[in-house]
């Protein structure tokens, strides 16, 4: 089995007409398109916009191998208080009922706090894609009671309950951490049933295969966490490690990327496809850029033609049943129970 090791920030494939062109180069037994046709899906198009993802930048106090997102503390990407701005009022405009922050750590933004706190004052749902060790550092100490006060959903990554896998995959030091922050969400009633203050976890594997069932694993993880550390939370999310970026990077460098590319789509479930999350997410770059999902956005595969490419340009309906861009790497969303920023599609 081949295990990851912790990446630098940047690597060879961080280019991404680089990465499409690795993509594309490899002999596929079906295309995308094809597989999506099949499951009746000709072409693949939006339904109605249910969230909006803000990526704010891909600063971040961490360099994970597997991040897609390429982030790092030497990035130097941060949106512009004109881009969050044009978000919100896109955002006012519409009924889209969630906003779903990221990064990056996106708690690193300077408007972070403004942007939750305009996004609840409008009456949406926000939802926090938090690092967990971020709230460790002297500066951001009080993020936790932040997110509980505006009633933030927090979505936190944590590769296994192993220290020794997530520090392999994180960092030393990162699980402990990361310990000692799921137990300050819980202290302020985090992860507690009927708390309303939600805690999920995001979980992926630690190698070139897919993860395991997302309910089992749940179970398992919910034991072991309040067995050995006394953490509870909501849900476990399960989520393909996606050929982009560093993991594309390690695919490539240690020979399995043919193989884990046949293995997804071999892995293909015609059911997955209709919960795909492109099909009612729209994600903002952090530049003001439009894309079906943070994934395209990563491989800087922007909405089609004809629709509108940048937030300032965007309005609801000019938005609405869009034909989405799609490529060798959707596969990793279908593979399996399916796979998206909310964990498996399918049961």
């Amino acid at each position: 089995m081949a295990l990851l090791t912790l990446a630098n920030s940047r690597h060879p494939l961080a280019d991404t007409a680089t990465q499409r062109a690795t993509l594309a180069a490899l002999p596929l037994a079906r295309s995308f398109e094809d597989a999506a046709a099949s499951a009746g899906h000709d072409p693949l198009r939006t339904s109605a916009i249910q969230i909006l993802q803000i990526n704010v930048g891909k600063r971040c106090n961490q360099a994970c191998h597997h991040c897609h997102v390429d982030a790092g503390p030497d990035r130097t990407e941060v949106m512009t208080p004109e881009v969050a701005d044009a978000c919100l009022r896109f955002l006012e405009s519409s009924d889209i009922p969630t906003v779903d922050i990221t990064g990056g750590a996106p708690e690193l933004h300077p408007l972070f706090r403004d942007i939750v706190r305009r996004a609840r004052a409008a009456g949406r749902h926000v939802m926090d894609r938090c690092n967990l060790t971020i709230t460790r550092l002297p500066n951001y100490a009080d993020l936790p009671e932040f997110l509980a006060e505006y009633r933030v959903e927090v979505i936190a990554s944590l590769p296994s309950f192993s220290e020794r896998q997530t520090n392999a995959q994180r960092g030393d030091g990162v699980f402990a951490d990361s310990i000692a922050a799921l137990r300050r969400f819980n202290e302020l009633g985090y992860g507690t049933d009927g708390s309303g203050l939600l805690l999920h976890l995001v979980t992926n594997p630690v190698g070139a295969f897919l993860p395991g069932a997302q309910a089992a694993l749940e179970a398992d993880w919910k034991r072991e966490l309040q067995r050995r550390f006394g953490v509870r939370f909501n849900r476990l999310y399960t989520i393909t490690n996606m050929p982009i970026s560093r993991f594309l990077q390690f695919l490539s460098d240690s020979g399995n990327l043919q193989a884990y590319m046949d293995r997804l789509v071999a892995s293909f479930n015609p059911a997955a496809v209709e919960g795909l999350m492109c099909r009612t997410t729209l994600s903002v770059g952090w530049d003001g850029r439009l894309y079906d999902c943070d994934f395209n956005q990563m491989l800087d595969l922007g909405t089609a033609n004809g629709a509108p490419q940048t937030i300032f340009d965007a309005t609801p309906e000019s938005l609405a049943s869009r034909r989405i861009v799609i490529g060798p790497h959707c596969f990793g969303c279908t593979a399996g129970a399916g796979s998206s920023c909310g964990g498996a599609t399918t049961t």
